[in-house]
């Protein structure tokens, strides 16, 4: 998958406007994310993404493997993305599911691995709902009343 068709997946599937607030919530996503996980599992998973988007979680990081949590990495998010933290824990919850879908799945569990997932370790596994609910597909049919409802924050 190329930029444009990875940016235009993710402007269909999160229904934004335009192109500048789709690579805004790419980066709102993706940059926070490079900064908690160590520069080698930031270099592995962005390995399979297209050039423009690896950036996010590699060379646009001053330091990774900070330690923080998921609402850390929400109020990161948040401020880079410019919405509330509702919009872009859903952001990050969909845009996420796009990236397991082009990675291989050794690079996606690895950073799993490294983002602690019960709630007195960091509570990362709601950054995984999509994913867990089976995916973007599975997710969208789920809030339109075909399936298990995600958690929302």
């Amino acid at each position: 998958m190329n930029f444009n068709e990875f940016t235009g997946e993710v402007q269909h599937r999160l229904e934004l406007p335009g192109t500048g607030e789709t690579v805004r919530a790419i980066r709102a996503t993706l940059y926070p994310l490079g900064q908690r996980i160590p520069a080698e599992n930031a270099a592995d998973l962005a390995a399979s993404l297209p050039m423009e988007i690896k950036w996010y979680l590699t060379g646009a990081v001053d330091e990774h493997g900070q330690r923080f949590d998921w609402a850390e990495f929400l109020d990161r998010a948040s401020e880079i993305e410019g919405r509330d933290k509702a919009t872009v824990a859903y952001h990050t919850r969909v845009i996420v599911d796009l990236v397991r879908e082009q990675v291989p799945g050794s690079d996606f569990e690895q950073l799993r691995n490294q983002l602690p997932e019960s709630e007195n370790t960091g509570n990362w596994r709601k950054l995984f709902e999509v994913v867990d609910a089976g995916g973007w597909s599975d997710a969208q049919e789920a809030q339109t009343g075909g399936g298990p409802q995600p958690e929302q924050e």
